[in-house]
């Protein structure tokens, strides 16, 4: 083996056995900044991987990718679900519709569905004394709960991703509890893996981007670990972009591919101006808008028709809870609240996003839609301050299209917020640090970038004036 290969390879396998004793390790609860110093060498390791990888000769980058891809993200099936319950509803809520229930007419604790709970869901007893356990009501003697989060709330997730539940639910065998959702992940976060590396070879770009995906920590631990389906939403915004990068036939079909990413997670919606890059009539919008709304509103229309109750479920309660709209509650808006009153800061952040989406809609590469998804979606980001890491799978995406690595700060910062932000009584400073020296970072590299591209043409001049016979 080409002793620059054998190093980029060594620092994966570096990483990929840090990845299984991070994993391992439970110390959401008991040892945040133990387990946050974990991640933390993960991350250390993911970078040395990919500086290794940049000397690794271009006949052997693809291979190692992808064997590296496969060897990270099976590392999150080593252990249960350790920093998120929110598989736990995936495999309740694909329960629920097995059973020809719709999944937003009841709550987990409603009585109704008493009869679809088993001792894995809904322990009882002494089971019951789990921090990640929550209460439920009971007519019998002892205590009962359930690993669901939220129990007395209806589910909150968008129909894609309620039919990527059931189906999980249909292929699983019988008392395989987490693993089957594990192991969907698993295959989605390489599906995104595979998908980048074919974008990038039709363009004829430097695979070696698809590691900024197929290598990252998140990416196991998230997409795989905890199961996520923002992976699924990933997979199908990637898929979206990617084919709105080809000939103009083949739009459609993105805002397709789109509408569904939206209808798995709404956080993708947020690429869409980056989707409308440089377009410059309203007809050729309209070919990627019309089908996105039209397959989200499509793939509602079988649980509108199934629900009794709306099928928004949780949303307005999630946005609620998470302080969207009252910031001094929850560590939302944290930089702009370092200069803004609270009451000032979702304005400011409609203003702010919808100035960088008509950039992008103006200015944008149409042959690069994903460069403008990443700006607007980063700058989300750092506005937001979103304190779930999981979120970030979706710019770790696009940062693998991209190129631009600065934009993973946000998703480490996710992870500091979510991790490191449990050790303290208030997650506010966390967020201010995390997200503040992620914008510093994304600064400072935009500012070296823009030097360079800036002295390119002046050097060429000068070059070509050397050159001229005088």
């Amino acid at each position: 083996m080409n002793p620059r290969t054998a190093l980029a390879a060594t620092a994966v396998a570096a990483l990929v056995t840090v990845l299984v004793l991070s994993i391992r390790y439970d110390g959401y609860f008991t040892d945040p900044a133990g387990l946050f110093g974990w991640y933390a060498a993960c991350w250390v390791l993911f970078c040395a991987a990919l500086l290794a990888l940049r000397r690794v000769p271009d006949s052997r980058v693809v291979p190692l990718v992808v064997a590296g891809a496969v060897a990270v993200t099976v590392t999150g099936l080593v252990a249960p679900p350790r920093t998120s319950t929110d598989m736990y509803r995936y495999a309740w809520d694909g329960r629920v519709q097995a059973a020809g229930i719709s999944p937003y007419d009841h709550a987990p604790q409603s009585a109704e569905l008493a009869g679809l709970r088993d001792p894995w869901l809904f322990p009882s007893g002494a089971d019951c004394s789990g921090p990640d356990r929550a209460p439920v009501p009971r007519n019998g003697s002892g205590p009962l709960c359930t690993r669901l989060n939220r129990p007395a709330a209806h589910t909150i997730y968008p129909p894609v991703a309620e039919a990527y539940f059931l189906a999980v639910d249909g292929l699983s065998p019988g008392q395989s509890r987490h693993k089957p959702l594990q192991v969907g992940g698993s295959l989605l976060a390489l599906g995104v893996t595979g998908t980048v590396l074919l974008i990038l070879r039709r363009r004829g770009t430097d695979p070696r981007r698809a590691a900024y995906w197929a290598w990252c920590p998140i990416v196991p631990v998230e997409a795989v670990n905890n199961a996520h389906v923002d992976v699924l939403g990933a997979l199908l915004a990637v898929t979206g972009l990617g084919l709105l990068a080809v000939p103009p036939g083949r739009r459609a079909v993105g805002g397709l591919a789109l509408g569904a990413a939206v209808a798995t997670k709404l956080v993708p919606a947020i690429v869409l101006p980056g989707a409308l890059s440089g377009v410059r009539r309203l007809r050729d919008a309209a070919t990627v808008l019309l089908p996105a709304a039209a397959f989200t509103a499509l793939a509602y229309l079988p649980y509108i028709l199934l629900s009794r109750g709306s099928v928004l479920g949780y949303l307005g309660g999630y946005v609620e809870e998470e302080g969207y709209d009252r910031p001094s509650e929850r560590p939302r808006y944290a930089l702009l609240r370092l200069v803004l009153p609270d009451s000032l800061a979702p304005l400011a952040v409609l203003a702010v996003l919808a100035a960088f989406s008509l950039y992008v809609m103006r200015r944008g590469d149409p042959s690069r839609p994903w460069s403008g998804a990443l700006l607007v979606t980063g700058v989300a980001f750092l506005l937001l301050t979103p304190g779930y890491s999981w979120y970030a799978l979706l710019p770790v995406a696009l940062v693998a299209l991209d190129g631009r690595w600065e934009w993973l700060g946000v998703a480490l910062a996710g992870a500091a917020v979510y991790v490191l932000g449990q050790a303290f009584s208030e997650r506010g400073p966390t967020a201010v640090t995390a997200y503040g020296l992620a914008a510093l970072l994304v600064a400072a590299v935009a500012t070296v970038r823009s030097r360079r591209a800036g002295r390119v043409p002046e050097d060429g001049a000068q070059r070509i004036r050397r050159a001229t016979p005088r």
